[in-house]
């Protein structure tokens, strides 16, 4: 069957098959195969591919993979499941089940270390939640996303492996040189590749702990040397960052209406804010639009560039992104 494949030289293989993972562009379906010097590395989706790779692309006969065997041919049911680094988290009210779960996920051809369980809603200011571990021990983990390392604890910070796509996107609009601010920075998932893109970054997170790992996870990534990491409450770098960002990153979306004012006063001349947001499916992306406008006031023009659902995050409301830039007005 012919299928689309990244070719390249042998000698590349894994690290290209290691960047294809990394964006999720691997076929798991079919064989990877050598021809000579050249390794073709089947895809399943052309548009996760890296751009400095895209013009490798060729279609190739591959042969159909044998599949390991998974927790559905286990269980006889496909289970919810999602991964973060060498954990698989499961989402089951009944403790029976869950453990039922988790004895198939270990017993599967599945990559995994430890199986955990949601055992309470994500709670307080620093967003975190408790875990009933299934399988294995600990809540540590490395998750690696377009090419980046990230330890954490899912124990002590908040991370959503979900969101890899969209923080790949923000980050693709960075551009060398820039001065960025993640106003609610977490682990460094949005800090770290804007600082690999070369922008001077810096972040602010409330949560000392997730602080910790973000200067970890930026000597990590060999970029320590654009990330300023701060613990703390953003509204405190207001006065000392007072019109310096070329890009802000707002990424907490239950809430960040309420730090509109301080994202103006951290804006440069001419900056762009990803605003995230959570709304009703009637209007999901004006009440953003007003709040921003309403910040910005007579000091900026305000251009929304990009209005875009994320996803789903409950019934009938969805989790927003507007992209939008704020241009000082002369006066």
């Amino acid at each position: 069957m012919s299928v689309p494949c990244v070719a390249v030289a042998r000698e590349r293989g894994e690290t290209v098959r290691s960047r294809l993972a990394d964006a999720d562009a691997l076929d798991g379906d079919h064989e990877i195969a050598v021809d000579g010097d050249t390794i073709y590395i089947p895809v399943a989706d052309r548009d996760r591919v890296p751009a400095d790779l895209a013009d490798r692309i060729v279609e190739r006969d591959a042969a159909a993979r044998e599949r390991p065997t998974t927790p559905a041919e286990i269980l006889g049911y496909e289970p919810s499941l999602e991964r973060l680094g060498d954990i698989v988290i499961v989402d089951e009210d009944d403790d029976e089940r869950a453990r039922e779960i988790a004895e198939a996920v270990m017993a599967a051809d599945l990559p995994c270390d430890t199986v955990l369980n949601r055992a309470s809603p994500i709670e307080g200011e620093l967003r975190v939640r408790r875990w009933d571990v299934l399988a294995g021990n600990g809540t540590e983990t490395v998750h690696r996303e377009y090419g980046h390392e990230f330890l954490l604890d899912v124990a002590e910070v908040y991370f959503s492996p979900r969101l890899a796509t969209e923080r790949h996107r923000v980050v693709e609009q960075a551009s060398a040189g820039e001065s960025a601010i993640d106003m609610f920075a977490g682990v460094g998932p949005y800090a770290v590749p804007l600082a690999a893109r070369g922008a001077d970054v810096v972040a602010c997170d409330l949560n000392e702990r997730a602080v910790e790992y973000l200067r970890g996870n930026a000597e990590r990534n060999g970029v320590a040397d654009r990330v300023t990491a701060i613990a703390g409450d953003v509204r405190e770098l207001a006065a000392s960052h007072a019109d310096a960002a070329d890009r802000l990153v707002m990424n907490l979306p239950h809430s960040a209406d309420e730090f509109l004012e301080t994202a103006v006063a951290l804006a440069g001349d001419d900056c762009v804010v990803h605003y995230y947001d959570i709304q009703h499916e009637d209007d999901p992306f004006g009440p953003g639009r007003r709040a921003i406008e309403a910040a910005a006031g007579d000091a900026y023009a305000v251009d929304v560039e990009t209005e875009r659902v994320v996803r789903s995050y409950a019934p009938h409301e969805y989790n927003v992104c507007l992209d939008v830039r704020l241009t000082r007005v002369d006066g």
